[in-house]
């Protein structure tokens, strides 16, 4: 992963190439990403970092193959400019200009929209990326979709991935499925009975090593195991595959206390929950308000104090 100090996002110059002499005393012209150029007039930090973002890509040739294939000049401005977008001080409104004047810059121009976009969907929308931000990743869609031809063969992709990103979010009711015991009963997440007013939704395959693993820790964990017991907490662990075997035969292994179901595919065929990555854990209150939004086990367990 590249990962740069943001010093170079207060470059105020445009150059694009830097000189550096080798021991051999040869000199090897090295590309630099091409910052725009902060009027000196701009003396306030709010008012350069605004220019900054706002002209970020003003002066990158999308038109240039080789430039958008050298990672360290593309992909090393990318991070640097997500990162100046998400470090919490950036309005809305300037997150959303800039966003629109990057897709601006890129689309129509084939290699640049197929490369930018992958690595937009890569550091924003991984799970693993260390600046995932669905928050980010959806005013990006927005703004790609805003400048993208109707004609676009792509368009109902990024259409999909907005409309799942933007469902379940912290204060929103989440969707209601239905689940079945390993007894045959339906029953809905709408009507399952939630004690002391948390629940944690765990979407889950028994064959996935990540959930297995997660798993192994819920597990052992005894103060998550005394919370149910207890009362504190209701735990709804759905599984969402469609190997039923593999699903019963992992049954024992799941903690007691807790509800354990298969959704027979409603979830994952439905689009109803983002399920990009197992396990997928939702902390919800009574009335199934969502609290916490595909969140690390830890962030969960912190959020309960146990």
């Amino acid at each position: 992963m590249l990962l740069g100090g943001l010093g170079a996002c207060n470059n105020t110059g445009g150059s694009l190439e830097k000189t550096t002499a080798t021991s051999q005393d040869s000199v090897i012209q090295t590309t630099l990403f091409p910052f725009p150029e902060i009027p000196t007039t701009l003396t306030e930090p709010e008012a350069r970092k605004s220019y900054l973002l706002t002209h970020y890509w003003e002066q990158f040739d999308f038109a240039d193959t080789t430039l958008v294939n050298n990672r360290d000049v593309t992909e090393q401005g990318f991070v640097n400019f997500i990162a100046l977008l998400a470090d919490g001080t950036t309005p809305e409104e300037l997150t959303r200009e800039s966003l629109e004047n990057w897709c601006a810059g890129f689309v129509g121009k084939e290699h640049a929209q197929q490369v930018l976009t992958q690595t937009a969907d890569s550091y924003l929308f991984n799970p693993n990326s260390p600046f995932y931000n669905e928050a980010l990743y959806g005013m990006y869609l927005e703004a790609l979709l805003g400048k993208l031809p109707q004609t676009d063969a792509m368009r109902s992709t990024y259409r999909f991935k907005l409309e799942l990103i933007r469902r379940n979010n912290v204060g929103e009711k989440a969707t209601d499925f239905v689940y079945y015991l390993s007894d045959g009963t339906r029953h809905t997440l709408a009507a399952t009975p939630v004690k002391s007013n948390r629940l944690l939704l765990m979407f889950y395959d028994p064959e996935c090593e990540s959930c297995h693993e997660v798993l192994l820790q819920m597990a052992a964990d005894t103060a998550l195991a005394e919370a149910v017991r207890t009362g504190k907490l209701s735990v709804l662990a759905v599984y969402t595959e469609g190997n039923d075997e593999a699903w019963r035969k992992a049954l024992p292994e799941m903690p007691e206390g807790w509800t354990v179901g298969t959704d027979r595919e409603a979830v994952k065929t439905g689009a109803l929950y983002d399920l990009k990555a197992m396990p997928s854990l939702y902390l919800l209150d009574g009335k199934k308000t969502v609290l916490l939004k595909d969140a690390a086990y830890e962030k969960i367990r912190t959020t309960l104090a146990f």
